[in-house]
């Protein structure tokens, strides 16, 4: 099992959601959060005063996924998130050691799969 975690431009996250959904990935969390890579810091004006611009808004992502749902998870991210510009973002994909249900107890694979299809071994 492995978490997937991107974080992308926050104006990509509908075309990510949707590619997702076609790839059949499911269950995700989904942050607003602010950072900076390789982009170009910015200077605005914010009330007659010159700000400098560092952090971006972004988008992360969390999805815990089955090892067979890695390569999907991340080609439909990749797919959808990627503008060509600097500051497109990053994919992490790391392991995980243990998953629970809190509704049911289920662990590990059971846990990541979703309510009502059955888990594949």
């Amino acid at each position: 099992m492995k978490l997937v975690v991107a974080i992308f431009r926050s104006e990509r996250l509908s075309a990510v959601l949707e590619e997702l959904y076609r790839a059949d990935v499911q269950g995700l969390s989904i942050s607003r959060v602010q950072g900076h890579g390789g982009e170009r810091e910015q200077v605005e004006t914010y009330r007659g005063t010159t700000v400098k611009m560092e952090l971006s808004e972004k988008s992360r992502l969390e999805i815990c996924v089955s090892n067979h749902f890695v390569d999907p998870t991340v080609k439909a991210i990749l797919k959808a998130a990627r503008t060509g510009a600097v500051g497109d973002g990053k994919i992490f994909v790391l392991p995980v050691e243990k998953i629970y249900r809190i509704r049911t107890g289920e662990e590990d694979q059971a846990a990541v799969t979703p309510v009502g299809v059955p888990s594949r071994s």
